[in-house]
């Protein structure tokens, strides 16, 4: 779907479009990072004095208030401090306390909600306020890259993740008609489209940016993903940084599969959000560990009670597994070709060396994986390696998640980074975000305390293209 990306979007819809622009930025004890987004925004190409960045902040203790009152003197007319003496109750609330100072004036035309830490290529704004040009777009949101300088092999692994997630995804949800989730870093609403929804933020899910895009979509306006608008962030560098991050990401979404309920399959509630497609990739996503797990049992049970079925569907598996690996990873490379030259080991080792040996095993002649047979066949009388190596390859999607948890676990023990990066290698990374999605979904479960944990960043984004 990607390639009909070229006949199928908005930019024929677009025009020389310059809206007076505010950019909101909540702020939490961001010190370190506010400095260097505020330069880039006053940077951008865009007529003098059509856009304002307004800093919330959520009652920081660190240098914040302080630094923003120099940024005031540096930039003035530009930069506006709104102060929360009492914070603490998450991004949604403090974006509604400076929504609410920006919709009481008349100067914002279009809103532009981003991260702290966000950096703004100098053409991003142009690129995506076109795109109001068409009223039928509520909201536009941009490519957020990785640009954690000096990165590691986490920090790559996401650029390479988010080629695939963003880059590619949302340009073919394009194509479709709808788009699961704007990036939270920086998208962009039209004043109109922001009060239709209330004039703030939904603040009773974690995953608030998804949210948002899903009530747009429901109040009939388009929303538009631009890959050529690119923003750039820092992200984790550690798995239990990553998994704060992402765990809050996964529950924000399951909270979410509850509150639109009715919506799922139900093309009479909206024809595009209401039909199989989007239906089939929220559910691929949100529910991936479990069908892992199902596959993964399936496979168990054709193992020990239809031998004769068994080794010929763990054969298709693992192959179409690898036609599934090859095209995305060299799809994906050519979709962006500098973070491909950055992150092309991680993109390579996304799932792991253990799964690309079996991915190459299924491909060799037929005698070089004789000994997958079931254990009817098989096992020899007493061999328990002939029993036991068979069931780890066929319970290997079950295992992998399990053993990037156990990563996970050994690096919060204070595993040093070099031997989390090795066994990283071999269990993969993928498995790592199917452990995480699993987490979520066991706490959900369990109705365990939803809470907003901030990812904390130490300025570390550089623009890197």
């Amino acid at each position: 779907m990607v390639g009909l990306h070229a006949f199928r979007n908005n930019y024929r819809h677009c025009g020389d479009y310059t809206p007076r622009v505010a950019f909101i930025l909540p702020a939490w004890n961001e010190a370190d990072v506010l400095s260097s987004s505020i330069d880039s925004l006053m940077k951008v190409s865009y007529p003098a004095g059509a856009w304002r960045i307004y800093v919330v902040d959520d009652a920081s203790t660190d240098e914040t208030p302080g630094l923003l009152r120099k940024k005031q003197e540096q930039y003035p007319g530009y930069v506006f401090h709104l102060r929360r003496e009492k914070g603490g109750q998450g991004k949604s609330h403090t974006l509604n306390h400076g929504l609410r100072t920006i919709l009481a004036d008349d100067f914002a035309e279009a809103v532009m909600i981003m991260d702290a830490d966000v950096l703004f290529e100098p053409l991003t704004l142009r690129r995506m306020t076109r795109h109001l040009a068409n009223p039928k777009v509520g909201a536009v949101t941009a490519y957020i890259k990785e640009g954690s300088v000096p990165g590691n092999f986490i920090t790559r692994s996401i650029a390479f993740e988010y080629i695939t997630a963003q880059a590619a995804a949302r340009r073919a949800q394009n194509v479709a008609g709808f788009l699961v989730c704007m990036a939270g870093g920086a998208q962009l609403h039209s004043r109109a489209n922001l009060i239709q929804l209330g004039g703030e933020i939904d603040t009773r899910s974690l995953a608030e940016d998804t949210c948002t895009t899903l009530k747009t979509q429901l109040i009939g306006k388009q929303v538009v993903f631009d890959g050529n608008a690119i923003v750039w962030a820092e992200e984790p560098g550690s798995l239990a940084a990553l998994w704060k991050q992402r765990l809050r990401w996964a529950r924000g979404n399951l909270q979410l599969t509850f509150s639109f309920r009715s919506l799922w399959f139900n093309p009479g509630k909206h024809p595009k959000l209401g039909g199989i497609p989007f239906g089939f990739v929220w559910f691929s996503a949100t529910l991936m560990p479990l069908f892992t797990l199902c596959g993964t049992c399936g496979l168990i049970g054709l193992y020990f009670f239809y031998p004769a079925l068994a080794l010929s569907s763990l054969t298709v598996f693992w192959v179409i597994q690898a036609g599934i690996f090859l095209f995305e990873t060299l799809f994906s490379f050519m979709i962006d070709p500098s973070t491909a030259r950055r992150a092309w080991v991680q993109g390579l080792l996304f799932p792991g060396i253990f799964s690309l040996i079996l991915m190459l095993l299924f491909f060799l002649p037929y005698e070089f994986r004789s000994f997958l047979h079931p254990l009817a066949e098989s096992a020899g009388p007493g061999s328990s390696l002939q029993v036991l190596l068979p069931l780890v390859i066929y319970t290997w999607g079950g295992i992998s998640m399990v053993a990037a948890w156990m990563i996970y676990r050994l690096e919060t023990c204070g595993l040093p980074g070099w031997i989390r990066d090795l066994l990283l290698v071999l269990i993969g990374y993928g498995p790592f975000l199917g452990a995480i999605a699993f987490t979520a979904i066991i706490a959900h479960c369990r109705g365990l305390e939803t809470r907003w944990d901030k990812t904390v960043k130490s300025g570390k984004a550089k623009m890197l293209s």
